[in-house]
């Protein structure tokens, strides 16, 4: 759902055992999670359920990941903020991978963490463009001609380890190149990372939504510590028919880093916050989600101007003209 726009962007690295590799979160994050299913399968097997579970469940609701152990084998969790309907969950379990595989799933209680907090232990600095994203243990490996975008640990996410947050950080570059934009969108700002992005690079104002509370917390509190205070106005608001976002537009660039089902239902309403010339930054999406998504944004007159792949996910660029804007659009 849109609404949970701020937590549901697309994809965070989870807090796995160490050598485990992520390749899918889809929905919320569980810091507010009471109760996990859990169950290992074969790579291919895994995706294929991940991938059905996922589309089953609303992710405002329940979370999907999927990644790699240690030992090789693959393993699919989903976390909600209730017990599971066991029969249910077995039941579509053994539409996408069998019955055998559907006995092996099992339910757990879990206590309540900061499980974010986690996943960022070790995490080296992540650098995009002139960008570098880091905690506060890497601030003084941020060279002077960067900049440094210091992220800690949170109850939102957006950390700029994850490919969907790399590539709305290089969309930003890409703008850079061009030129400066007069007003900037974040839709679902998560810890504000591509809000704070935007407006130190730009020095102009970005005006970021989240319907989650923690989230726009989180990412005001971000954005003073990251200097990009005067910059940012954030606003506890669903996706973008708030009045308070309205009132921004025309907008020279849109972010929305969320998932493939709210960025289809978001088509329709941003289309018009959209300045010529401008830019609309798609992201939090698998490969094989980007035809989807496009064909929502194509029916809207939108075309695509550039697509790109960072760690198994997906990034577009959208313009009325499928062009990259003229300077005198953006300025």
């Amino acid at each position: 759902m849109i609404e949970r726009s701020g937590l549901a962007c697309g994809a965070i690295e989870t807090g796995h055992a160490p050598g485990s590799e992520v390749e899918m979160l889809e929905g919320l994050p569980p810091n507010d999670a009471t109760h996990v299913m859990r169950l290992s399968a074969p790579e291919r097997e895994a995706r294929r359920v991940a991938d059905f579970l996922a589309e089953h469940f609303d992710p405002a609701e329940v979370a999907v990941a999927n990644f790699e152990q240690p030992d090789g084998s693959w393993a699919i969790e989903l976390y909600a903020g209730e017990a599971f309907d066991a029969e249910l969950l077995r039941e579509l379990v053994t539409i996408a991978a069998g019955a055998e595989m559907a006995a092996q799933v099992s339910f757990h209680a879990i206590e309540q963490t900061d499980w974010v907090a986690s996943s960022l232990e070790g995490l080296a600095p992540v650098r995009v463009g002139s960008f570098i994203v880091h905690g506060s243990h890497d601030r003084a490996r941020v060279p002077t001609n960067a900049i440094g975008i210091e992220i800690e640990a949170a109850l939102a996410f957006g950390t700029g380890h994850h490919g969907t947050t790399q590539g709305c950080l290089a969309a930003i570059a890409d703008m850079a190149k061009l030129g400066t934009p007069r007003r900037i969108l974040d839709v679902g700002t998560g810890t504000g990372v591509l809000a704070i992005a935007a407006a130190r690079q730009f020095r102009r104002p970005v005006v970021a939504s989240d319907l989650d509370d923690v989230a726009v917390k989180t990412a005001r509190e971000n954005a003073r510590f990251n200097g990009a205070g005067p910059f940012v106005t954030l606003h506890l608001a669903a996706g973008v028919d708030a009045m308070s976002v309205k009132a921004g537009a025309p907008y020279d660039l849109i972010l929305a880093n969320i998932l493939l089902p709210p960025l289809k239902r978001l088509a329709r309403p941003v289309r018009p916050l959209l300045a010529p010339g401008g830019w609309l930054v798609l992201s939090g999406l698998l490969p094989n989600h980007a035809n989807a998504a496009l064909a929502a944004y194509r029916a809207q007159g939108l075309k695509l101007v550039r697509r790109r792949d960072i760690d198994g996910w997906t990034s577009l660029i959208l313009s009325a003209t499928g062009a990259a804007p003229r300077r005198e659009d953006i300025y």
